[in-house]
């Protein structure tokens, strides 16, 4: 497994919130500095826009840097996924996370099924793997049956069990269902904070390895069902915006980043 860093780890720097949001080049170089290997580019709306010269500059970056690209958008329709098909070969990216919803479509999962058999034998015929992530919005049983149901090796699942707890979905049991199919990680702690007045909870992360995260369980299943398989883990966070404003949210996040990539290092 090989260790990164995903866009949502640069969620306020690179927001409108920022003075100066991060580009690109900023965000592969920082990942190098703090020792990632990898960088996925996962729902970052200006990547479509760069021309053929532009994605060229990004992938000679990250070469040169030593930093495996990766890309993440959302949906199944035959269309949008050949658009990144597209963007994966200028990029040489061997790897896509997609999910099956977007604003404006939510397939059942015998619509998935059909929609993704249209476009998995060309990802396959690329060599690049097209992952569906966990989230609230699927449940954990319907996505792994897409994934059966087109049964390609070129089609898996991008685990991140702290997505489904908004569905009332436990962590274990989600990691449990998706171990066998499961083509990439998402790293991220999360925890339940009660509220003021103590009226509800807030769900929201925290530094890796201070949440409910089962950092070893998950990586152990994955590992047990999935062999030798190459799987990345990618950094993500769910940090809440500072009272301070974006000075302090901007540290921290950096900070929460260099300390995931750390434990995950001591990990190996």
């Amino acid at each position: 497994m090989a260790y990164g860093i995903s866009t949502y780890a640069y969620f306020w720097r690179i927001s409108a919130r920022a003075p100066h949001p991060m580009t690109l080049t900023e965000m592969l170089a920082d990942t190098a500095r703090l020792g990632g290997r990898v960088f996925q580019i996962c729902d970052y709306a200006p990547v479509e826009s760069l021309d053929a010269a532009q994605l060229a500059d990004v992938r000679a970056t990250a070469r040169d840097l030593g930093i495996e690209l990766e890309l993440g958008t959302r949906g199944v329709r035959p269309g949008h996924l050949a658009k990144y098909l597209d963007l994966a070969g200028e990029l040489g990216v061997t790897f896509v996370r997609s999910m099956l919803n977007t604003a404006d479509h939510r397939p059942a999962p015998d619509e998935a099924v059909a929609l993704l058999k249209e476009t998995v034998p060309a990802y396959a015929a690329a060599g690049v793997t097209l992952g569906l992530e966990t989230y609230e919005q699927v449940a954990t049983d319907d996505l792994v049956s897409v994934v059966r149901g087109v049964a390609d090796e070129h089609l898996g699942i991008v685990l991140d069990p702290g997505n489904s707890v908004a569905r009332l979905e436990r962590p274990a049991d989600v990691v449990t269902a998706t171990a066998p199919y499961v083509v990439n990680i998402h790293v991220k702690d999360f925890a339940f904070s009660r509220r003021d007045g103590w009226v509800g909870f807030t769900y929201a992360g925290c530094p890796l390895g201070e949440g409910l995260l089962d950092y070893a369980g998950m990586t152990a299943a994955v590992r047990a069902a999935r062999g030798d398989r190459r799987i990345n883990q990618i950094v993500e966070h769910w940090l809440p915006w500072q009272d301070d404003g974006f000075d302090a949210t901007a540290r921290l996040e950096h900070q929460w980043t260099q300390h995931s990539i750390n434990t995950l290092l001591r990990s190996k």
